[in-house]
């Protein structure tokens, strides 16, 4: 393993020392840890240029989820609308105040990224049932 010298601001030092205490390593490690986690992170990055309009959200089950950038509308929402509920998109664009052409864009990002969507609609489906 290759080594750095770090200069942390003392108060940043000093909150990391106690997070990697109560995490039970040590600082080194915990500097580890957050790099790896934020590398990471990036790496997950699943935004299209494609489709500027949607971006990649991390909901409550920790998975990443495509969304209406700036609404945190989830795609699959949209798309559930459109295929299960036959809603058409003037009914969705009024239903989740949006204009149709924005309806359409979130539905051709998910023809281009139809198997992603859909097994999270499956997955959500299979966990909802478990629930009830």
């Amino acid at each position: 393993m290759t080594s750095h010298t770090l200069n942390l601001p003392v108060q940043l030092q000093q909150e990391a020392e106690k997070l990697a205490a109560l995490q039970g390593i040590s600082l080194d490690g915990f500097i580890l840890w957050a790099v790896a986690e934020k590398v990471a992170t990036l790496n997950q990055r699943h935004d299209d240029p494609a489709f500027p309009q949607i971006t990649y959200v991390r909901g409550a089950s920790g998975e990443l989820a495509p969304v209406l950038r700036g609404t945190r509308l989830r795609v699959q929402t949209i798309v559930i609308a459109t295929h299960k509920w036959g809603l058409s998109l003037n009914e969705i664009a009024n239903e989740y105040d949006l204009n149709e052409a924005l309806v359409n864009q979130v539905l051709a990002f998910y023809e281009a990224h139809r198997q992603e969507i859909d097994t999270s609609i499956a997955t959500e489906q299979i966990i909802e049932a478990a629930n009830v």
